[in-house]
């Protein structure tokens, strides 16, 4: 479907309603859609996401701040209506092979009133068989702005029901601010919040991306991080129970990353490889368990050291379960992560984790460990917070679960 994102400016202009388009376009094409950006300023920042730039769309355009200092003091000129034709004709030529536009503040903000007449005139017209309109602010509740604002038209435009028109809010604030401004029912305005995106802020490279994307990690409750290569005294076959106990006990989908391949000074290290297999087939845990240097036979058998920490970024907890270390420098590094962390009760893990860590002994069964993990987790806002986040407000399952469905005549509106 041909999708329009229409806004004042687009990036490299920072704004968070600029990395929502800009995002909101990512994942469109992502999911098979054709988005296309009509902006007044921008730069392509994507292979594939068209951009066109129609200068007088911009608030900060010569001809749309005369005409808006006139407005601001509530007159009306033939100046306002001329320009408000010539965007209409732009607007026409470009955007008229659109199915869908989704417009961002123009239907609610001032900075561009010529804008907002032309739009109001070009649905009416019929033009997109879906006009949705994507509200971050309302010009007629910010008290600053109130000298500026004025009864009639156009600024009556700002606050008078569209027929037809999909009504999107960025917050409940603003979804009942809304329904008081255009006396609507508030259930006839949907929400969608602005989202993250974990890769983009955790800055990971094109390798953590893909195995984040191979292992469907998006899709996982908790992401417990073994940061070690395979030798026996690592003692991974707790690890790997542990997780077993926890997907048991909590019907959760909980995957452990263990970033390292078999030790090369011990070749029996190899037999233990095939051991700890076997041990998740038995314990139906092969596709919770994963050794990343097996995701992908073609790349090197161990991560480099900038894929490692940036697992840490994947990652919801630090699990470390040795027998024996030397020190535990993977702690020092969960803590500049700020990564809970789980870990044996032995005595280089007391000297490098202190008091900050979580330990069980190493006589521990999987299940009082994992009930150790899943009661200490409940109890951590910092958990509780990443999780909310991650389920409800990344780019990729906003746009999924929330944009799309509105792009189909039969979504809300």
């Amino acid at each position: 479907m041909k999708v329009g994102l229409l806004h004042y400016t687009a990036p490299p202009t920072v704004g968070g309603v600029e990395q929502t388009l800009a995002w909101h376009a990512h994942h469109l094409a992502a999911f098979g859609h054709d988005p296309k950006l009509i902006v007044g300023a921008g730069v392509p920042f994507e292979e594939g996401i068209p951009m066109r730039v129609l200068p007088r769309i911009n608030s900060r355009h010569a001809d749309v701040m005369a005409v808006k200092a006139e407005l601001d003091r509530g007159i009306v000129s033939e100046r306002f209506h001329v320009l408000a034709d010539r965007i209409r004709q732009d607007l026409a030529e470009g955007a008229r092979d659109l199915d869908v536009l989704v417009v961002h503040n123009a239907l609610s903000l001032h900075k561009n009133l010529a804008l907002t007449a032309a739009l109001w005139d070009l649905h009416r017209a019929g033009t997109w068989s879906r006009l949705i309109a994507w509200h971050h602010d309302l010009a007629w509740e910010r008290a600053e702005y109130a000298p500026e604002l004025h009864s009639g038209e156009p600024w009556d435009l700002l606050r008078r029901p569209w027929p037809g028109v999909v009504q999107v809010a960025v917050s409940e604030t603003v979804r009942r601010q809304l329904a008081d401004l255009s006396d609507v029912r508030g259930d006839s305005i949907l929400v969608i919040p602005p989202g993250v995106e974990p890769a983009a802020f955790g800055r990971w490279s094109q390798t953590t991306r893909d195995l984040h994307a191979a292992l469907g990690l998006a899709q996982a409750d908790l992401v417990l991080l073994l940061p070690s290569r395979l030798t026996r005294r690592k003692n991974i076959e707790l690890a790997i129970a542990i997780v077993a106990a926890l997907r048991r006990r909590s019907d959760l989908d909980i995957r452990l990353l263990v970033t390292g391949p078999p030790g090369p000074h011990n070749p029996a290290n190899e037999a233990y490889l095939v051991e700890l297999l076997e041990q998740c087939r038995r314990l139906h845990a092969p596709d919770a368990i994963h050794f990343l240097h097996r995701v992908d036979p073609q790349a090197p058998s161990t991560l480099d050291a900038t894929t490692v920490a940036e697992l840490f970024t994947v990652a919801d907890a630090l699990l470390f379960t040795s027998r024996d270390e030397g020190f535990g420098i993977p702690i020092l590094e969960a803590g500049l992560a700020r990564l809970p962390v789980f870990c044996t009760d032995i005595p280089a893990f007391r000297e490098s984790g202190g008091d900050e860590v979580t330990y069980f002994g190493l006589g521990s069964s999987e299940e009082e460990v994992a009930e150790l993990i899943l009661d200490s987790l409940e109890r951590d806002p910092r958990y509780r917070l990443r999780q909310r986040v991650l389920r409800e407000y990344s780019w990729s399952r906003l746009v999924h679960d929330r944009l799309v469905p509105l792009l189909e005549p039969s979504g809300h509106g």
